[in-house]
């Protein structure tokens, strides 16, 4: 795959964190349902990856 401009980078850098963040829910959902983990760390988990997320990629977007 070949990116040209920053437009094209942009759109595949999004693409592919829609992608980890559909394949990291289904893998938090998939702990709740067979180890019963509480709902308030599977929100901490995710809201640790949501800050990982707008303090290393969202620069690089910009």
């Amino acid at each position: 795959m070949q990116i040209d401009g920053t437009m094209a980078f942009s759109h595949a850098m999004i693409s592919f964190i829609c992608l980890a963040l559909l394949l990291v829910g289904g893998l938090l959902v998939i702990m709740r349902l067979r180890h019963k983990y509480h709902p308030n760390l599977i929100g901490a988990l995710i809201g640790g990856m949501l800050c990982f997320l707008l303090l290393e990629v969202l620069p690089a977007l910009t």
